[in-house]
């Protein structure tokens, strides 16, 4: 597998922050895993999470994090930023999606 030059997405400074801490506790050895799958509110739902590299993955180096993503997905997620809100309402990683063409309330999924 190679190193892509440039990753379909982008994480902002606390989401990077957040993922380093994450992979400190609990993912050495693995790597972040981008993507999508089936379902949610609006027919397609983010993947994001710690896993191994598989047959047609694309491996990334974003801001030192190593990250693979399906070939396919970068379609659907080209130009994605991901943010970490820590705030009193709002607690968890975000999608701003310029694929979307709807998204859920929730915020993790959207439709194309």
């Amino acid at each position: 597998m190679e190193t892509v030059s440039q990753a379909p997405v982008t994480f902002t400074t606390s989401a990077i922050e957040e993922l380093q801490r994450l992979y400190a506790q609990q993912a050495e050895g693995k790597f972040l895993r981008v993507g999508v799958k089936g379902g949610g509110c609006s027919g397609l739902s983010y993947v994001l999470e710690f896993d191994e590299k598989k047959e047609n993955d694309e491996l990334y180096v974003i801001e030192g994090i190593s990250c693979v993503m399906e070939k396919s997905h970068g379609m659907y997620l080209f130009g994605m930023e991901i943010n970490w809100d820590n705030g009193l309402n709002n607690r968890g990683f975000t999608f701003t999606n310029p694929n979307a063409s709807k998204t859920c309330g929730c915020g993790t999924s959207f439709a194309v």
